[in-house]
């Protein structure tokens, strides 16, 4: 699968071992920064994350900042973005088949890396159901964005 995964500076050094562990299972990976423990912001890096992921160059996202709060809301101003904390398996994984999330977040601050491992193998693995319920609900969260978007709102 080709991914991209960014961070700030807190979550760098987990985003670095996570880079080298899905190299290391066949993705193939890109790494949109940052790339050192020096401050900057999050939104930046949010930003290069949901580009990557919207124009094509990538079919997920992983992002990654101390809490995993302020990456979760930049990367969500964005159309078309469906970004979600994973802090447990259950959710890394339901988010993609119930939600069609295409961007797993993670708090470094808040996990470690062997727990980082096994929630991005998890979201890895899902697909989006289909199911009905799950279609019907997405178009329901897509119409909300597309309003705000027209409104200007």
């Amino acid at each position: 699968m080709r991914l991209v995964l960014g961070s700030d500076h807190a979550g760098y050094d987990l985003k670095q071992e996570l880079v080298e562990f899905l190299r290391t299972l066949g993705h193939e990976v890109l790494d949109v920064g940052t790339n050192s423990t020096a401050p900057v912001d999050y939104p930046d890096y949010a930003e290069a994350v949901a580009g990557a992921v919207l124009d094509g160059r990538a079919e997920r996202g992983v992002l990654i900042c101390g809490s995993g709060v302020g990456a979760c809301v930049a990367a969500n101003k964005i159309p078309g973005i469906r970004a979600a904390i994973c802090h447990d398996g259950y959710s890394a994984h339901q988010g993609v088949e119930h939600d069609d999330m295409n961007v797993l977040v993670l708090g470094s601050r808040v996990i470690a890396g062997e727990l980082a491992k096994d929630l991005v193998r998890d979201y890895l693995r899902a697909t989006f159901s289909g199911e009905e319920r799950h279609v019907r609900r997405l178009a329901k969260v897509k119409a909300i964005e597309a309003h705000y978007m027209q409104s200007g709102h």
